[in-house]
């Protein structure tokens, strides 16, 4: 066996088969007898699929995966591989032979949920035209699914996180310029890719953010040409991705010694609004409640003006995905949801913090998935 082949012996299966009998029971809920899915996360979820082109068809009967010639090999290798050869018929073919198909299952179907935050209203109506029928729009059906994760997803995200930590590791003494010419933003960054793909990450899980001295207070900075400079507060916001599944962590440094004065504050600041989130993340906690915490720290600081964006997010498939850890975030945490907590503080002029972890909800203390050590010395 291949040494990947050993890696993935020892993590759990993805239960894609159970995904499809969970979806089924939510119809009756979402007064549809059927479901159009056309967000190609979903797709992946639901099949095993991963080509750029696809659409799911569910019944209580059925599941038709449609897709484009390109496809006719990969998508029956990887829907054996799923489990689910036996459940899913794949229909490959030019638009109109897919589109025969499509409204043949669905013909006998009376109120047909279609995806209404992934098609436009030229897609809608051209499949209620096409169907002769009013569809029912429908939202996070099959999201709000994949909030909880199933075993082989958390062992999948665990190894994710794990390169992306030994990754840093690599890569962290460039910050310094220990033994090197200085690095640049965008440098360091491409260094902390390569790391991650050379541990094994099939990709990044978005772009890394590097964001040194005045770019730190910005919390979505690209990464330019700034060399980082002894004294620098850098802001590091990166994540690995490994078979489909996605880390998400943050670490800020500061090159060369120890913060003072204001930045000295805000790295306190930061840092125990972040620990007191994590020790929120508890089955039955609202995300609302988790958001409330990190921003009651902040606000006590009399910094809360300079927390700006919502507290975290649920990672899986997608880097971002539910639940929201936000003030408007209604879900209830439970064992297997995955969420970040990364509050932050960005003063112009002074700097920005960010520290965020990705974690698991148990039956107890959650988990954390990024481990790296939250030492601000770079």
């Amino acid at each position: 066996m291949s040494e990947l082949a050993d890696l993935l012996a020892t993590m759990h299966p993805l239960d894609v088969r159970g995904r499809i009998e969970r979806l089924r029971a939510l119809f009756a809920t979402n007064d549809i007898d059927a479901l159009v899915v056309m967000n190609l996360t979903n797709v992946r979820y639901l099949t095993g699929f991963t080509g750029s082109a696809g659409v799911v068809i569910v019944t209580p009967e059925t599941v038709l995966l449609s897709t484009d010639g390109r496809y006719r090999t990969q998508s029956q290798e990887q829907v054996n591989a799923a489990g689910v050869s036996d459940l899913i018929e794949i229909v490959i073919g030019g638009m109109d032979e897919q589109r025969k198909a499509l409204d043949g299952v669905l013909i006998n179907c009376a109120n047909i949920g279609l995806e209404a935050d992934e098609v436009t209203w030229a897609q809608s109506t051209a499949w209620e035209k096409r169907l002769a029928r009013e569809l029912v729009p429908t939202s996070g059906v099959v999201e709000g699914l994949r909030e909880v994760k199933d075993p082989g997803e958390i062992d999948r995200m665990r190894y994710a996180a794990d390169i992306a930590d030994k990754a840093l590791g690599d890569v962290l003494p460039l910050m310094s310029g220990t033994g090197t010419t200085p690095i640049s933003e965008s440098n360091f960054a491409l260094a902390l890719d390569s790391a991650m793909r050379g541990r094994g990450a099939e990709s990044v899980a978005f772009e890394t953010i590097v964001a040194a001295g005045e770019n730190s207070a910005k919390p979505h900075h690209h990464p330019t040409e700034r060399i980082i400079e002894v004294g620098d507060p850098v802001v590091v916001d990166f994540g690995a991705t490994f078979e489909g599944y996605r880390s998400d962590m943050t670490r800020t440094f500061v090159v060369g010694g120890q913060p003072t004065g204001k930045l000295k504050e805000i790295f306190d600041l930061v840092t125990r609004a972040q620990s007191s989130g994590v020790n929120a993340v508890l089955p039955g906690v609202q995300a609302s409640d988790i958001d409330g915490v990190c921003r009651g720290v902040i606000e006590q600081g009399g910094m809360a003006e300079y927390f700006e964006h919502s507290t975290g997010h649920g990672v899986g498939l997608d880097i971002h995905e539910m639940p929201w850890v936000a003030a408007q975030g209604t879900a209830t945490l439970a064992p297997g949801v995955v969420v970040t907590v990364e509050p932050g503080v960005y003063v112009a002029g002074v700097g920005g913090v960010r520290i965020e972890d990705t974690l698991v909800v148990t039956d107890g203390i959650a988990e954390p998935l990024t481990r790296f050590t939250k030492d601000v010395v770079a």
